[in-house]
């Protein structure tokens, strides 16, 4: 995705808890973990597992408090679940953002991609595109038509279709590139 000519890249890791390994890994890949809050339900076992994932990776975290539309929602109770998992939110003097959010409606998201940037901006999160690309692979499959698959997250370089890559004890061409599209 593109806010203000400035790319993001957002790896979503499913809730539930038999992706308790996923959520870990995916901790470990990430510039900054966005933890979604349900406004009206609060804090789940599964999102106190993502914070402790992310605080062991070391990832800044941005809290984004969703279904704010929604009657019951408490931003408040939210807050103050924060703050026993060791999350101070900005407005308690602590140094999480805390953004209330709305997938349904829209409300705060583009606070919360100009939050994401401002983070990274502060934390200097850049990339050098003109090295040989290093990457992790987020999944591989065997395709009948199109041989091995892999979908990865391009840490830092460029990849380029003809060239060698290594991963674990597998090697090979990359033979065709697709964008997220």
């Amino acid at each position: 995705m593109t806010k203000n000519e400035k790319r993001i890249t957002f790896l979503d890791t499913p809730g539930h808890e038999a992706f308790t390994i996923m959520r870990a890994r995916g901790a470990k890949l990430t510039d900054i973990a966005v933890i979604v809050v349900a406004a009206e339900e609060g804090m789940k076992p599964q999102t106190i597992e993502s914070i402790n994932h992310a605080k062991e990776a070391g990832v800044p975290i941005i809290v984004a408090i969703n279904k704010m539309d929604k009657p019951g929602a408490n931003i408040d109770l939210i807050k103050g679940q924060m703050a026993e998992q060791g999350l101070q939110p900005e407005d308690w003097g602590g140094n999480v953002v805390v953004v209330p959010v709305s997938a349904h409606t829209g409300l705060g998201m583009d606070t919360l991609l100009d939050m994401i940037l401002l983070q990274s901006e502060m934390l200097e999160l850049k990339a050098n595109p003109d090295r040989s690309a290093v990457a992790t692979v987020i999944e591989a499959h065997l395709d009948q038509k199109l041989g091995s698959v892999a979908t990865i997250l391009i840490n830092t370089g460029t990849i380029h279709k003809g060239e060698n890559i290594v991963c674990a004890g597998a090697s090979g061409k990359v033979r065709t590139l697709k964008d997220y599209k």
